[in-house]
């Protein structure tokens, strides 16, 4: 990947306003993240993320947490859901999944970069 390229990957903080388990599925979690989107009359709009670390993550923990995502992908539907984006996660020792997560408190929609 050029730097070119690497630059149009929309990188963001996201705030989680509500986290639930996906019905049916033991891996997926289904997270409303508020990542700095606005309508056109300028007020928040909130983002559907589906993301696999329903095993490592209980929903209720989630909210409030901020993350970092990936912005721009394609919607991806997943188990009937669409997903809106992509958090950033790497994997433990185990095999496990941890968030990336800002060290300080910033504005949801901030760009990271």
């Amino acid at each position: 990947m050029t730097f070119e390229e690497f630059k149009k990957v929309d990188l963001r903080v996201a705030k989680i306003v509500s986290a639930e388990k996906v019905p049916d599925s033991e891996k997926l979690l289904r997270l409303e993240i508020n990542c700095g989107d606005k309508n056109e009359a300028g007020e928040s709009v909130k983002r559907q993320v589906v993301s696999g670390i329903a095993k490592s993550y209980a929903p209720e923990n989630l909210i409030g947490k901020e993350i970092l995502i990936v912005a721009n992908l394609e919607p991806r539907q997943l188990m009937g859901l669409i997903s809106n984006g992509m958090l950033l996660a790497v994997r433990n020792a185990d095999g496990q999944p941890v968030i990336l997560m800002p060290e300080k408190e910033v504005a949801a929609g901030t760009e990271i970069g």
